[in-house]
């Protein structure tokens, strides 16, 4: 069972009608799910992509339910309906399975559902989250968080990695297979969000004297080797340059450094079919060991599933 609150958003609606409402097939077999949607009342509900949903079903149809997958609504802050938290509670308590998609964590933490677990949510909403639901072991980089009879997943095509791995475990590994060749996506997607959260750091946030050696860092990377190629750059002992980068760019030069590397090898990654040694050689880092632990730290995968990710 779906519940469609007002302001759903209709694509993470869609990625549990695409998993449970159809199996693959040209005439769209059934999927082993029997799924239906339901709002708070039998009715329009509208959503903000520009029509309204129509929903046969009202709140009393989630105490049927086995599963009870929640969409996010456009708008995170919008007030929760009482008897939606209400319904939630009373299916979580019964057994149900419990499931959201992208900010629907929001609905879920409202109804105090999350409390003490761990969650996910679209990355772009985490602070805010961890500043409403500090019970919430909030986890910002994982593409869909497990946690037995609660599943949170993070945005929009997160919920579809979700829903599949629900099949999965539901079904097993076959009808999950079936099911992403039918949605024309993978079984199963390698890292977390992490590897679509844009890293905004560069020179030009910098409004030092440091600007110019930041610049030629990154312009240079394999010129840029370690941080006395910094110092030395910038006409300063190596003690001098690290004490005044820390009080102007607030982290150390070697952090910097291997952020700066890092961003850089994947937009060569992203950009380009380079081997990955090339990768490396560019974006200064000194093997390609060196790129994949940092990339791993910084994404949680590895330069060709980072590549294999964005279809290059």
């Amino acid at each position: 069972m779906a519940l469609a609150l007002d302001g759903v958003m209709t694509f993470d609606l869609a990625c549990a009608v695409q998993a449970f409402r159809h199996g693959p097939g040209r005439n769209g077999e059934p999927s082993g799910f029997e799924m239906r949607t339901c709002g708070v009342r039998p009715g329009p509900v509208w959503t903000p992509n520009g029509f309204d949903l129509q929903v046969e079903y009202g709140i009393e149809a989630l105490t049927e339910a086995d599963i009870v997958v929640v969409p996010g609504t456009g708008i995170p802050t919008l007030p929760v309906p009482p008897q939606a938290s209400a319904a939630l509670q009373a299916a979580a308590d019964r057994g149900a399975t419990i499931v959201s998609i992208c900010i629907g964590a929001f609905i879920l933490a409202e109804a105090g559902l999350l409390d003490g677990r761990p969650a996910t949510t679209h990355w772009a909403y985490c602070d805010e989250f961890a500043a409403r639901y500090p019970a919430v072991k909030l986890d910002p980089t994982a593409l869909y968080v497990d946690d037995g009879d609660v599943l949170t997943s993070a945005g929009l095509s997160a919920g579809l990695d979700l829903c599949l791995h629900l099949v999965r475990r539901e079904l097993g590994a076959r009808a999950a297979a079936e099911l992403a060749r039918w949605n024309v996506t993978a079984p199963h997607r390698e890292g977390g969000q992490a590897q679509y959260i844009p890293d905004h750091s560069s020179a030009h946030e910098v409004a030092s004297g440091l600007a110019a050696t930041l610049a030629w860092a990154i312009a240079e990377p394999e010129a840029a080797v370690d941080v006395s190629a910094l110092a030395a750059h910038a006409l300063m002992s190596e003690r001098t340059f690290i004490r005044r980068f820390k009080a102007e760019v607030g982290i150390t030069p070697r952090r910097w450094l291997d952020a700066q590397r890092t961003t850089r090898a994947r937009e060569l990654l992203e950009t380009t079919q380079l081997p990955v040694e090339v990768v490396a050689a560019r974006s200064g880092f000194g093997s390609v060991t060196a790129l994949r632990v940092h990339l791993r730290a910084t994404t949680g995968t590895t330069p060709a599933a980072y590549r294999r990710s964005l279809g290059r």
